[in-house]
């Protein structure tokens, strides 16, 4: 079989003349040994670029540039290419030209691969223009005789300069390309002017066309802000400076922490500008649908307590016991922000916190660790039941743990009277949710009793109690208020919790129904109901749907009140509301969004929004409570 070279395929006129003083072997047949790169002494050098020739003697045509190379290349050895001129192992490879055929190499080549080229000008070809015109590999030399078309290569190696023909300049290729240079980018610092705020309380600002949210930005203000995080649709700041500040701006915010720690989203708000824009926040969700663009809109109702109104908090422990982290997850994340003296948590919950940190110090309390999964303590929950002020402390750990729990349970009621309750729950899930099924007391006592105007209520570990009682008491109150009882009506209450605004209306109505998914829940409020002599309730637990269902074959009811989590209602339980045709409903929600979406379906569903009255149960953060009454139509 023929050896197909790659001579085969070159012009004949450009094939090298074979030599007849010796006969062709290759390199692994040689007879001579093989010889290293590095040149003789008695070598001559190889010139870096083709130089021109020298006076008198006449330049090597083009046709005859191979033979010569070859000729030249059986007496001298070449250099290898100078370390500056290779490219660099991981910067971007040049566009390789296409090769044009080469002779065999001599026998006396050896293992040299360096190609060899002839000393000589280059005198352009049809191939040699098609090489300069499609080529980017770097050029050996500066020599004058270069083609303005083959590009030098840069002094970095990941860069590489491309030939613009069209002007003959070179432009530098941007890693990200020409239309991300001065944009946002994080860190950089820029001024703006607030047009609006978010729904999440964040100042919203133009820049160049992005969209800017500013914590603690109010419109009409001018301010300098730096940039935190770029995303495609938005970006994020921090204010640095207020160039010219709103009338609305609180002078000496309660917490310094704002910049972060974005739980108090309104914070730098004067107390009437919340009240104000939660107002317009619920107009905004309400007017989004046509079915409601008529309901009525009350101002929002102040809490009585601005500041340290929460009686309740459910924090995070990381770190080590060495230094231990109390506090709260960041937006997003699973960074933990160490809260110390939160202002809207109850004096006492922050005492706890410290007390907690130090017990923890001294008892060396293994702390766990999501990733490891490794370590005990999990996470703090505090309850504080007012007007009493006594307090109750669940550690959640990984494992029982007895001995740490016990000693650092010791240490918390030593420093702070006013816990009388400690429990321990023990959660070994792998995922965020903070109880887990185990459950015991370290104390003999095991509930909390609160108050909520003439009504007490008996608190359990894993009791749902609104956050802000005084807040929490209006709600109740205008609840009553639009129901407008006369003794006669049978009432449901769909999600009652711990039976919260069951027990407020039972003086006025003739039954009260509580239904609740969670058993826990429906034996406290079964409890608390025997607690304050109420024998007018009954509560029930399962699907709501269904039991609303099994009540209107059993007569109905004349008010049904829901009280859904900030999820909303299901669609079914909307259906089987409307479907045993109540004469009213009233809707206590804390989103103005589903509040808003699931007044359209009922809307659809024969029954006509009336008014809605917010409530701030939340002061200084984005989150508002609403009461809505609706009718049949």
């Amino acid at each position: 079989m023929k050896n197909k070279s790659i001579s085969s395929k070159v012009d004949p006129a450009q094939r090298p003349r074979k030599r007849k003083d010796a006969e062709f072997k290759p390199f692994w047949q040689s007879d001579e040994p093989k010889q290293s790169p590095v040149k003789a002494k008695s070598e001559k050098a190889r010139p870096s670029a083709p130089q021109a020739p020298a006076k008198g003697k006449p330049a090597v045509p083009a046709s005859d540039a191979a033979p010569a190379a070859r000729s030249a290349a059986s007496t001298e050895r070449v250099p290898k290419r100078d370390a500056s001129q290779r490219p660099a192992k991981n910067g971007p490879k040049p566009t390789r030209p296409e090769r044009t055929a080469r002779p065999a190499a001599p026998a006396d080549a050896g293992r040299e691969t360096t190609f060899k080229k002839a000393a000589t000008p280059h005198t352009a070809t049809p191939q040699g223009e098609a090489r300069q015109q499609g080529s980017k590999a770097p050029a050996r030399s500066s020599a004058p005789e270069q083609k303005q078309g083959r590009p030098k290569r840069n002094d970095s190696p990941s860069h590489f300069i491309e030939p613009a023909p069209q002007h003959g300049l070179h432009k530098p290729r941007h890693p990200h390309g020409a239309e991300q240079l001065g944009k946002l980018h994080s860190g950089k610092i820029i001024e703006v002017s607030i047009a609006s705020t978010s729904n999440d309380g964040f100042g919203v600002a133009q820049y160049e066309g992005s969209r800017v949210l500013v914590a603690g930005g109010i419109p009409g203000e001018q301010l300098l802000v730096k940039i935190t995080y770029v995303g495609r649709r938005e970006s994020f700041g921090n204010i640095m400076r207020c160039v010219k500040s709103s009338p609305e701006r609180e002078t000496a915010p309660a917490c310094q922490m704002g910049k972060c720690c974005d739980s108090c989203g309104l914070m730098q708000l004067r107390y009437p500008a919340q009240l104000s824009w939660k107002k317009d926040l619920v107009t905004r969700e309400l007017r989004a649908y046509q079915s409601l663009a008529e309901v009525k809109i009350h101002d929002t109702i102040g809490s009585p307590k601005e500041l340290n109104y929460r009686n309740s908090a459910k924090l995070v422990v990381a770190g080590k016991h060495s230094d231990p982290v109390i506090g709260i997850y960041r937006r997003n994340t699973h960074d933990v922000l160490e809260i110390a003296d939160c202002p809207l948590h109850h004096p006492l919950i922050n005492k706890v916190v410290k007390v907690v940190k130090a017990g923890i110090k001294k008892g060396k309390v293994p702390i766990y660790n999501p990733k490891s999964e490794m370590g005990l303590l999990r996470y703090l929950v505090v309850r504080v039941a007012e007007p009493s002020d006594k307090v109750m402390v669940v550690f959640v750990t990984s494992e029982q743990g007895y001995n740490e729990m016990h000693h650092l349970a010791k240490h918390v009621q030593q420093a702070i009277p006013e816990v009388v309750v400690v429990a321990q729950n023990i959660n070994n899930s792998t995922g965020n949710v903070i109880f887990g099924q185990k459950e015991r007391f370290i104390t003999k006592a095991q509930t909390l009793y609160a108050k909520l105007g003439n009504k007490t209520f008996s608190l359990s570990p894993h009791s749902f109690f609104q956050v802000n009682s005084g807040a929490a008491q209006i709600i109740y109150e205008k609840v009553r208020e639009f129901a407008k009882l006369t003794g006669t009506e049978r009432v449901l209450d769909v999600y009652c919790g711990i039976g919260g605004i069951s027990l407020f209306l039972a003086d006025k109505a003739d039954e009260v129904v509580g239904i609740e998914f969670v058993d826990s829940a429906v034996a406290d409020a079964m409890q608390n109901a025997a607690l304050n002599g109420i024998d007018n309730c009954d509560f029930e637990a399962g699907d709501a749907a269904k039991i609303i269902e099994e009540i209107g074959h059993e007569g109905g009811a004349h008010l049904i009140v829901l009280n859904p989590p900030r999820k909303g209602c299901e669609e079914k339980v909307l259906k089987s509301v409307a479907g045993i045709k109540p004469q009213r409903i009233i809707y206590v929600s804390c989103s103005p969004e589903t509040l808003a979406r699931d007044l359209d379906i009922l809307s659809r569903l024969g029954y006509r929004t009336l008014e809605v009255q917010p409530v701030d149960m939340f002061p200084q953060t984005v989150h508002v409570e609403d009461v809505a009454l609706l009718e049949r139509i």
